[in-house]
């Protein structure tokens, strides 16, 4: 994994979760009981964050799809091998 991939992902999934822990709080702020806070938060926060944190998420799934285009061109790579073929790159 590149370290580029690490850090967005890392970055998205702390403001993911930040973003549910907000919502809990202003949710427990007017006295709503913390684990109805957070099953609510949860529920809110998460396709939020999918809204508020495109450009992020966008990246993150990019970097993902590339590091499993790679993956599977290594693997099949090692299939032919094993199988005796020649592989060209």
């Amino acid at each position: 994994m590149t370290s580029e991939l690490r850090r967005d992902l890392a970055l998205y999934t702390l403001v993911r979760i930040g973003l549910v822990v907000v919502v809990a709080l202003v949710l427990m702020a007017f006295k709503v009981p913390l684990l109805v806070s957070l099953a609510v938060a949860v529920v809110v926060g998460f396709p939020l964050g999918l809204l508020l944190f495109r450009d992020l998420n966008r990246r993150v799934t990019t970097g993902l799809a590339k590091r499993g285009e790679t993956r599977d061109a290594e693997r099949d790579r090692l299939r032919a091998q094993l199988r005796g073929e020649e592989h060209e790159d």
